[in-house]
């Protein structure tokens, strides 16, 4: 696995937990729910719009894989999948991705509040590194989450 990119960010190969061949899934540094998950195309496109039709298939039938994963693995009822495309829809990383958010009844006061969540969850101002989960802690879910997708 080459190294790969997420806007301006690069990902580490210990954090990728699948890749196809257009897309690619990560655990999230700073994760709104457990299991929180990001989906991205290989290649950087900054919106939804900027995708060939073969990556929005690919990206998708991803999606609904990890999705599946996700779901069984921490044990969750439903899933919230978002998609922020453009910065008014709340999207800080210049880079097409998918949230997968496993979600189980009563882990929101409101259950709406997850999008509030994930509208500031990688805000800026509020990105200190304090906040983030170690290299270690994200290469583990990762490890845990590619030998749940191997054993099926």
């Amino acid at each position: 696995m080459s190294t790969l990119r997420f806007g301006q960010h690069i990902i580490k190969a210990t954090a990728v937990f699948l890749q196809t061949e257009l897309s690619f899934a990560l655990v999230n540094r700073k994760p709104v729910v457990p299991g929180h998950v990001l989906v991205c195309p290989l290649r950087p496109a900054e919106r939804f719009r900027d995708l060939q039709p073969d990556e929005v298939a690919d990206l998708f039938s991803t999606a609904q894989r990890v999705a599946a994963l996700v779901e069984k693995h921490f044990n969750a009822t439903s899933l919230t999948i978002a998609i922020q495309d453009g910065p008014e829809a709340g999207q800080t990383v210049k880079h097409v991705h998918v949230h997968v958010l496993p979600r189980r009844a009563g882990d929101f006061e409101r259950n709406d509040s997850i999008y509030d969540e994930l509208q500031k969850h990688d805000r800026e101002e509020e990105d200190e590194p304090s906040k983030w989960r170690t290299e270690a802690e994200m290469a583990a879910e990762a490890t845990e989450l590619r030998k749940q997708l191997n054993s099926t």
